[in-house]
């Protein structure tokens, strides 16, 4: 699908999502919006109970802001904070409890040029592909990230870490504040939002060969989940891509070296920015 999101007449976006139960599991416990200028996907957890409705949850309080002419950052934290209270009010009426994932971009208008916020809680996460290279844009919130991150554990090892599943961050649970960045749009990247379930099966050189590669938004969503029920599909998979066809900054202009490409921290309290870093920003607050 292709479309121009609200107030930023110049960018074209062209994206497709893709979802499936999986092997393992009854239920799909998964929800995602792809609707721009909104791309977000959420994976819930609570079991039969509430995994899905919380997921649901998370999806319905940014699906909110589509109704506006324009999504700004103090738009996505008010959702964020309308999806943790949807979330908790849902444990609360279960035996299990409930919670859920959030990852995604919102294309918003900052420093009067389209960039992407990218938020997140929990494991789920952001890629970004340009050229043949793979990066990825969101700091996982779980117990194996911290022991790579502290160096208790090698990154090798995270894979098959007996703890691997293990959040430290979720909505509807306390002390779980989202992460935000910022990032500019560039003509020509390609962005991959999500949930663990495809990242659980498929390595990073597989799905950058797959990112990378020619074929359509559709075509890379379907072979992607294609690729992660093949290898087991062992838990729900759901993922969206999303290819910017215009009206980013250009990698061909004389001057695109000189401008600022990387990732800033976004502090939504104060709308602080802090100086941004090579590679990954930094890990958690």
């Amino acid at each position: 699908m292709t479309e121009t999101p609200h107030g930023l007449a110049d960018v074209r976006l062209t994206f497709a999502s893709a979802t499936d139960v999986g092997h393992k599991r009854a239920v799909n416990e998964d929800s995602l919006l792809a609707e721009s200028p909104i791309f977000i996907v959420a994976d819930g957890m609570g079991g039969h109970e509430a995994g899905d409705k919380a997921s649901a949850a998370v999806i319905d309080a940014f699906a909110r802001l589509l109704e506006a002419d324009t999504v700004t950052i103090d738009d996505v934290t008010q959702a964020v904070e309308y999806a943790h209270n949807s979330v908790e009010a849902i444990a609360d009426l279960t035996t299990r409890g409930a919670g859920s994932t959030l990852t995604g971009i919102v294309l918003v208008e900052h420093a009067d040029t389209p960039q992407w916020l990218v938020v997140n809680i929990g494991d789920s996460r952001v890629y970004r592909a340009h050229g043949s290279d793979l990066a990825q844009l969101t700091i996982d919130h779980s117990v194996v990230a911290q022991l790579v991150a502290d160096g208790t554990l090698q990154p090798e090892e995270a894979a098959t870490y007996v703890g691997r599943n293990v959040i430290t961050r979720a909505v509807g649970s306390p002390e779980s504040p989202p992460d935000f960045w910022l990032h500019p749009l560039v003509t020509g990247e390609r962005l991959l939002i999500c949930s663990d379930g495809l990242t659980g099966e498929l390595d990073d050189e597989t799905i950058r060969a797959t990112l990378t590669s020619a074929a359509s938004a559709q075509q890379v969503a379907d072979d992607l989940l294609a690729h992660a029920l093949d290898n087991g599909g062992r838990d729900n998979v759901t993922l969206i891509v999303v290819d910017v066809v215009a009206g980013g900054l250009e990698a061909s202009d004389p001057s695109f070296d000189e401008i600022n490409t990387e990732t800033t921290e976004v502090r939504v309290n104060d709308t602080v920015e802090v100086p941004s870093r090579k590679g990954r920003p930094p890990f958690g607050d």
